[in-house]
């Protein structure tokens, strides 16, 4: 089987930010898009960016851009959506998608996904991290999605389902698990504390 598609989520409205693109913010010496797509190009075959607007915005970054393809802002399912419809414009059975704002996912996100995926064979395997009192936390924008459930999936949302949970556990979800030290990888740059958080873990300051 040939390696999935990688889809990076950029939908979302950033509005804790103050609105406008947060992936294109600065860090480090490039920006928060710059990090995602670093971690996440050399795990899949080759990547898209889901975003939605002027798709001039991002001309600079090299990588093609779809928008969702729902009318109205339907969350991050959208963009799941829209990745595997693009994927299968291609040919491709799968996808992996990843979240615009986590510039610290795993280098191998994408390989403890399929193989979690192969010891299920569950056509939908979420990352999630291990809480000690909580147990397993979902990373919800974090997944390996088949394309055969996309018209399922088109359906689900024409209906109103918006919660990945909702959708996902109606097939069975597996969940892959990823370790929190010495850092969550799925640390996420939702508000100006959190940017300046990851800079500092950027420069090894803090974890």
């Amino acid at each position: 089987m040939r390696a999935p598609l990688g889809i990076i989520l950029a939908g979302g409205r950033a509005t804790r930010m103050g609105g406008g693109d947060k992936a294109l913010l600065p860090l480090g010496k490039g920006t928060l898009l710059a990090h995602v797509m670093e971690r996440l190009l050399p795990q899949v075959e080759r990547v898209a960016l889901n975003a939605n607007g002027d798709p001039s915005r991002f001309h600079a970054i090299g990588l093609p851009v779809i928008a969702d393809n729902i009318e109205g802002f339907v969350g991050p399912l959208g963009g799941v959506l829209a990745g595997l419809d693009w994927a299968a414009s291609l040919g491709a059975e799968q996808i992996v998608t990843a979240a615009a704002d986590t510039p610290f996912l795993p280098p191998d996100l994408v390989p403890r996904l399929l193989r979690r995926a192969e010891e299920t064979g569950a056509p939908v395997v979420l990352a999630a991290t291990d809480d000690p009192e909580r147990g397993p936390q979902r990373q919800p924008t974090f997944g390996l999605w088949s394309v055969e459930l996309r018209n399922d999936l088109r359906a689900a949302l024409l209906e109103g389902t918006r919660k990945v949970g909702a959708w996902t556990d109606r097939h069975n979800a597996a969940l892959a698990l990823f370790p929190t030290e010495p850092y969550n990888p799925f640390f996420n740059v939702n508000t100006p504390e959190d940017l300046a958080r990851a800079e500092a873990m950027l420069e090894g300051k803090v974890t």
